[in-house]
């Protein structure tokens, strides 16, 4: 297995370097010990980034199949762009249209939350995925990546660590003339199996008491206007904007460049420290309805932290359950 602090091209680490330190000043010498321990964490995580070289690379040599799918995670506002149909009109050769739409719990009253072990193991099942396979997900949204990352985070969430994100996605495979086909891929159906890990899953109860013990931090993707309550959430009736008592806001697009990739470790690393949040602790995430809250996720996995929770339900759960005095908002005299 490769692990996320391997010098792979794509991986967003480059090696560390195992010297002993001695004869270095003991701050030297601590700073050193600091990044061995996040070393010892990275050595555990596999990549969650690939680049489009890498992938371009092994679409050429043809190793796509059971042990490496590609996905198109693609979705977009109703009547903006039609995912489906653009996926159907060019997407990366071998590629499966992932249909986030379909793979979700429809019998929820709440927006896109996930769909139970048995259902995810069958959708992905008859994707060509098993359990020994690497998934690589990618969108061709504008930014770079939208909906990749909440793919990522649900394979990981049902027990799958082999899976990555295209970094710079659909957007930059473009960009750099790599291949496109307008042929649908039909992979031989796989048997998944999916055991739901409810440590990277936080549900409304969770987070209500949260708000007492203060054991999570809490973070919200989501734009700052969209947070504050001062812009309204775009495609919503009855959902006024705000955001979850204590929570703090970092919006997802602030984590790409503006050619669309993945910020680096260190750039990541020093914008959470920015905000006071503390990678060495417990930390939820949130945004509306728990997808762009996964590029917390992601971002925090770069910088050697695995265990970011998701609060699936999100926004849009919290506005229509939770207590009026929780709903923090500068747009209607305080509450949402």
């Amino acid at each position: 297995m490769e692990w996320a602090g391997r010098g792979v091209e794509g991986s967003g680490f480059e090696p560390a370097n195992f010297s002993s330190g001695q004869g270095r000043a003991p701050g030297r010498r601590r700073g050193r010990v600091t990044r061995r321990a996040e070393t010892m964490v990275q050595q555990v995580l596999y990549r969650a980034l690939v680049s489009t070289k890498w992938l371009a690379e092994s679409v050429r040599t043809g190793k796509l199949g059971p042990s490496l799918r590609v996905l198109d995670a693609s979705w977009y506002s109703p009547g903006t762009r039609d995912a489906r149909k653009e996926y159907l009109e060019r997407h990366v050769p071998g590629a499966s249209f992932f249909d986030i739409e379909e793979c979700r719990n429809r019998e929820s009253p709440y927006e896109m939350m996930l769909p139970t072990e048995a259902g995810f193991a069958d959708y992905v099942g008859r994707l060509g995925i098993s359990n020994n396979t690497h998934v690589v997900v990618y969108d061709g949204d504008n930014l770079g990546s939208f909906y990749a990352p909440r793919v990522w985070w649900m394979f990981r969430v049902f027990g799958h660590r082999t899976v990555s994100v295209l970094n710079g996605g659909f957007r930059n495979w473009l960009k750099e003339g790599h291949p496109v086909t307008s042929e649908p891929s039909h992979p031989e159906p796989a048997i998944f199996k999916a055991t739901l890990d409810r440590s990277l899953l936080k549900t409304y109860e969770q987070v209500l008491e949260n708000l007492e013990s203060k054991r999570f931090q809490l973070v919200d993707s989501r734009a700052q206007g969209r947070y504050l309550g001062t812009e309204p959430e775009p495609d919503a009736v009855g959902l006024d904007s705000g955001h979850i008592q204590g929570s703090v806001n970092m919006p997802f697009m602030n984590f790409l460049t503006e050619d669309g990739f993945e910020k680096g470790p260190e750039e990541l690393r020093a914008m959470f420290e920015a905000k006071k949040v503390d990678l060495t602790k417990p930390l939820i995430a949130t945004c509306r309805k728990g997808v762009t809250a996964c590029h917390i996720a992601l971002a925090a996995y770069l910088c050697g932290k695995p265990d970011v929770a998701i609060y699936d339900g999100s926004w849009f759960e919290w506005f229509h359950r939770a207590p009026p005095e929780t709903r923090v908002s500068q747009g209607k005299g305080g509450k949402a």
